[in-house]
């Protein structure tokens, strides 16, 4: 998988390498679907949810450039692979994921607990769109479901600095969108691709 995920171009810095080469997804998908855990594609995981595609996953954690030292809000835990690899990345850091879906925390809980190579990930239950100001200022925050907009308390959770991975747009097709926070607190952003993601739900969302 990985090897194919470079060949492509979805994979290109060491750091984000070694950490898919050490999740063992197949460990975060249902045991009945164990066998596709390795193709290039988003499998379902309950709930109306996915876990995404291996190179969208790539993407996003090269996008974001994440150093050993970062903290970092995932909004959107689902079976806990993304929370899992971007760990290993901030190696020195912490994740938050949040998950508004109580099963799908304590699956993600329980998947991340059995790999048994994440480093700190904390999965919190509640409405991703508000962010979790707890453990706020971020420096990198992404998200992995489409929404309609940028929910404002994302941006407010952002370190000055820091980078934001959204995907924005309809409940159909969204453009997943880089945001930078500036010094001055003014932003900046670019497309990076073109996407669909299951639907962003909460106050800042969509509505269930």
């Amino acid at each position: 998988m990985v090897e194919r995920l470079i060949a492509g171009g979805y994979l290109r810095t060491p750091e984000v390498i070694e950490a898919m080469l050490r999740v063992p997804r197949h460990l975060f998908v249902p045991e009945e679907l164990e066998a596709q855990a390795y193709s290039d594609e988003p499998l379902p995981i309950g709930r109306g949810q996915t876990v995404s595609a291996p190179h969208m996953v790539a993407i996003m954690c090269e996008a974001l450039d994440i150093h050993r030292e970062h903290r970092v809000l995932e909004v959107g835990a689902g079976s806990g692979y993304h929370a899992c690899v971007v760990s290993l990345i901030a190696s020195r850091g912490e994740v938050y994921s949040i998950e508004r879906e109580p099963e799908l925390a304590e699956v993600a809980e329980r998947n991340i607990r059995r790999a048994g190579c994440c480093g700190r990930v904390t999965v919190v239950t509640g409405d991703g769109t508000l962010g979790y100001p707890e453990k706020a200022p971020y420096d990198r925050i992404y998200v992995t479901a489409g929404a309609p907009q940028v929910p404002p308390p994302l941006l407010e959770q952002l370190k000055e600095d820091g980078k934001l991975l959204i995907p924005v747009g309809s409940r159909l097709g969204q453009e997943l969108l880089l945001v930078e926070k500036h010094e001055d607190g003014s932003t900046t952003t670019k497309k990076i691709i073109d996407c669909v993601f299951v639907p962003l739900i909460g106050k800042y969302g969509w509505k269930a």
